[in-house]
């Protein structure tokens, strides 16, 4: 089989990437696309690239929630769920929310706590501590709450707590989850989640919160048949959207109506918790999937990970201005902390990774006194680093709690199950993209020898250096705002819908000036005399830097992003550089 001719003939480029762009498949679906529509040809190379077909397009660009939202009742145990919640509500009985630390469980606690208080009744909010609990329900927590409420409503985990369940003796337990599931369910009064072993897999990739939130339209279509009127979900769409983001779910189908109609929500600012938190950020534009996976998310996790774990659900669920000031506040500087931390982890498990070798299906690093809020994000890096599936460990005494991140092909959660169901950790689960362990000392050397043979069978050892993908190529003049207008309309981007990667040809550097300690800004440079901005951040941590600074006056391939930057009042096209290549000129 012929390989791929590399994109522009960039077999290396300055960071050591192979150039990749659309098949030939995929640029003549592009040219249909440009010939039927009448759209931009850069706009069509997207949407060819998401399979989207001619007469697809127009219902594509305007996604209509009420056209994707599945029947909740698809789900199963979804209808015995909702009347179990709603007897609750009518029976004014006590109800407790058990939600998981990360932004998925915060904002999936939020939406039921806010439900119910418009239905006008409150909840109990309980969020265990990462450290001295871990994830997911256990036995103290649940008998406890068990004693005092008559309903536990178990969000973004339970799936895999038999004996937690069991725990909660006195009270119903509904779990709404998305969580691979094991061959048995717990015995809770309702298991909800897209992930049971038992479920077709049509819906496996909708976040918890999601999830929830179809369990409240199933409680809305049960209110209406008895005569009745439950809150406004339209209006929580903002905690749905940023959840799809923040968990990374692909946006696909109806998560990307979630996100689409999620940002117009969050844009009205009318929820304080978002609204204060995203003015302690300094988020002065409209929000878009950067912001929920970059901005907001990172501060929601941070007291999950570092801090207080409920901090992130009392914040989105609060009306009142001045407990959202102080927690807004005290996420802040607990994100800072959690930069601090991580970076000193990320340091030391990228040696001990690439010590070890980065060849290997499994690419991991342990260590004591690792923070185990942070092992999550570290893992992503060496995932980023290496190409392969990642793990990383912090001990404490003779226990280590990680965190793993796949890529995409491999199943790292049900590998980790696997380990579990042998008895090789003490315990683990996940989805296919993340997973958590736990495991002793004894049991580390085993376990990552055995999962990374697991690993292998899916095929996480036959990948070579990350290529980058290049949708196509425009030249300076092309580079609108009503382009990127046009473009905005194809997203959200995302996991599974990556955003687009431009590449401006055999363009001239005319200006070069480094910014900061690493950052490079750029003024680019058309044979016909138009320009574009550019700015290329962290560009002096590679050779990527260097080598265009030395380049002024000379041609280049230039990759990267299209960004709009608003300054003063007037808005400006740039180019966020990601690569670049040396052109025959």
């Amino acid at each position: 089989m012929l390989a791929v001719p590399a994109f522009l003939n960039v077999e290396s480029s300055l960071t050591g990437k192979r150039w990749v762009g659309p098949s030939v498949a995929h640029d003549r679906q592009a040219q249909h696309l440009a010939q039927m529509t009448g759209h931009p040809p850069a706009v069509c190379a997207i949407l060819a690239r998401l399979g989207v077909e001619a007469e697809q397009v127009e219902q594509f660009l305007a996604p209509s929630l009420r056209d994707l939202l599945p029947d909740p009742r698809n789900l199963k145990d979804m209808k015995r769920a909702a009347e179990r919640f709603l007897s609750a509500v009518s029976k004014r009985e006590k109800i407790a929310v058990f939600a998981d630390y990360d932004v998925d469980g915060a904002t999936s606690a939020a939406l039921l706590i806010t439900w119910l208080r418009q239905m006008g009744l409150p909840a109990t909010l309980y969020v265990p501590d990462r450290i001295d609990e871990g994830y997911g329900p256990n036995a103290p927590a649940m008998s406890a709450l068990a004693r005092d409420h008559d309903l536990i409503v178990c969000v973004d985990c339970g799936t895999l707590s038999h004996d937690a369940i069991a725990a909660a003796k006195g009270a119903d337990v509904i779990i709404l989850d998305h969580h691979l599931g094991g061959e048995t369910l717990p015995d809770a009064h309702a298991v909800v989640n897209p992930n049971r072993q038992d479920e077709s897999g049509e819906l496996a990739h909708l976040c918890a919160a999601a999830v929830v939130f179809l369990m409240l339209v199933e409680c809305g279509r049960q209110l209406r048949e008895n005569g009745t009127k439950g809150p406004d979900l339209m209006s929580m769409l903002d905690l749905v959207g940023l959840a799809t983001v923040a968990d990374v779910a692909p946006l696909i189908g109806i998560n990307r109506a979630f996100v689409r109609q999620g940002l117009k929500v969050m844009a009205q600012r009318k929820r304080l918790g978002l609204r204060v938190l995203s003015d302690t950020a300094r988020l002065d534009t409209a929000p878009t999937p950067y912001h929920l996976g970059f901005v907001l998310g990172p501060r929601i996790n941070a007291g999950g990970r570092i801090g207080q774990a409920d901090l992130g659900a009392r914040l989105l669920s609060t009306e009142d201005p001045h407990e959202a000031a102080a927690l807004a506040e005290r996420l802040e500087t607990l994100n800072s902390e959690r930069r601090e931390v991580e970076a000193a982890v990320r340091a030391a498990a990228i040696e001990q990774a690439e010590d070890r070798g980065f060849d290997a299906p499994l690419v991991w690093a342990s260590g004591d006194g690792w923070h185990p809020g942070v092992v999550g994000i570290v893992a992503s890096r060496l995932k980023e680093k290496a190409n392969r599936p990642s793990i990383v460990i912090g001990f404490e005494d003779d226990i280590g709690k990680g965190s793993g991140r796949s890529v995409s092909g491999v199943d790292l959660g049900a590998a980790i199950q696997r380990l579990a169901m042998d008895g090789l950790i003490e315990k683990g689960g996940g989805h296919k993209m993340a997973a958590g362990l736990t495991v002793t000392r004894a049991q580390l050397e085993p376990a990552m020898q055995r999962l990374s043979e697991l690993l292998a069978k899916q095929g996480a050892d036959a990948r070579g250096p990350v290529d980058l993908r290049c949708d196509a190529a425009v030249m300076p003049g092309a580079a609108t705002v009503s382009l990127l207008e046009q473009l905005d309309t194809v997203g959200p981007f995302g996991a599974s819908a990556p955003a687009p990667r431009f590449v401006l040809p055999s363009i001239r550097i005319g200006f070069a000036k480094r910014v900061g300690e690493s950052h490079l800004k750029l003024t680019l440079r058309d044979d016909a005399g138009t320009t574009l901005d550019a700015i290329a951040f962290g560009a002096f941590e590679s050779d990527l830097g260097q080598a265009l600074t030395d380049g002024q006056g000379s041609h280049f391939h230039i990759a990267g992003r299209l960004e709009v930057n608003s300054w003063g009042g007037r808005q400006r096209v740039q180019m966020r550089v990601e690569d670049a290549a040396p052109a025959q000129t």
